[in-house]
């Protein structure tokens, strides 16, 4: 085990058609990892990720498999090069990248997971009508403000809340339209340098997700989860855990609870790590990675020059 490194598995956001283009072309652990999955959850994951178009891709229940079969085949390149050997010390997914740092960890197998977040995917598109719900991008603010602002901005019904602690200073929101069209404005006249909406088709880790909570145990009652190879820092707690119930109940409670992405990686480096690698497509976990922990080395598993780090 390299007790130096961590491996980071990202979430929805870092998709884009033609993800993984070189290395499909040339690695065919990659290509038939890919094909695997497109047979698993019974969707041409392949040819939508070569080929689009966009929006089918940017669909939640599309968006989750593709992105847990892409970060999975780069594992399996990664593991490939390395012989089987070198384990990294520890493994973290933000929100959706939870299920990739568990099939890494050998806690679900891969099959299971594809299923569990095809599922989710169609739960989450479900549980909020299209046009209903969003989520918000601050930056600039602290993290109470940010709270604080939510609180004063909701009116009856509504839902606003912090859903990702990515960054210090860096916060996103979920919940209604509605209150995020309200409190868009009221975040810029408190100082914020940006209040961005991001294109996406839920309002992800918000109270307008519990009724996916509720699906989902019932699915994960069928599912075996085992004890962690390598040790797993999770969203609803960033702690580190090797206890297979706890990881079960954690990642159920997930999808409709923040996911504390910087005190995440905090633990990580408080271990002594000094390395990371983002085992997904982009470079979004790699930025937010560098601003929390400058000192530290990040490599993006996308560009095939990592793979001889």
């Amino acid at each position: 085990m390299d007790t130096g490194s961590a491996f980071l598995f990202p979430g929805q956001g870092s998709q884009q058609v033609g993800m993984l283009g070189a290395l499909i072309q040339k690695e065919s652990i990659v290509s038939r990892t890919l094909s695997e999955a497109s047979y698993l959850v019974d969707v041409d994951l392949l040819k939508l990720i070569q080929e689009g178009p966009a929006a089918d891709l940017d669909a939640t229940c599309n968006t989750q498999p593709a992105l847990l079969a892409c970060s999975v085949a780069l594992w399996r390149l990664w593991e490939h090069f390395r012989g089987g050997g070198g384990l990294p010390a520890f493994v973290a997914g933000h929100s959706l990248g939870e299920y990739s740092a568990l099939v890494a960890a050998r806690v679900l197998d891969f099959g299971d997971a594809l299923r569990l977040v095809r599922q989710r995917g169609l739960y989450m598109q479900e549980a909020v009508p299209v046009g209903q719900g969003g989520m918000l991008a601050v930056v600039g603010l602290d993290d109470a403000k940010v709270s604080a602002i939510c609180v004063e901005t909701v009116q009856d019904g509504e839902v606003l809340s912090a859903a990702n602690y990515n960054a210090p200073g860096q916060v996103v929101v979920a919940g209604s339209n509605t209150a995020i069209e309200r409190a868009r404005p009221a975040f810029l006249n408190a100082g914020a340098r940006m209040a961005k909406p991001l294109a996406v088709s839920v309002p992800s880790h918000c109270r307008l997700m519990d009724p996916v909570c509720q699906q989902l145990e019932a699915d994960f009652a069928s599912v075996g989860f085992a004890k962690p190879v390598i040790p797993v820092v999770q969203n609803v707690s960033a702690s580190l855990t090797t206890d297979a119930e706890e990881i079960r109940s954690n990642l159920i409670r997930q999808v409709s609870q923040p996911v504390l992405w910087a005190a995440s990686v905090k633990c990580i480096a408080d271990q002594g790590v000094t390395r990371f690698f983002e085992c997904g497509p982009g470079r979004v976990l790699a930025g937010l990675g560098k601003r929390m922990q400058p000192a530290v080395q990040v490599v993006g598993l996308e560009d095939r020059k990592a793979y001889l780090c």
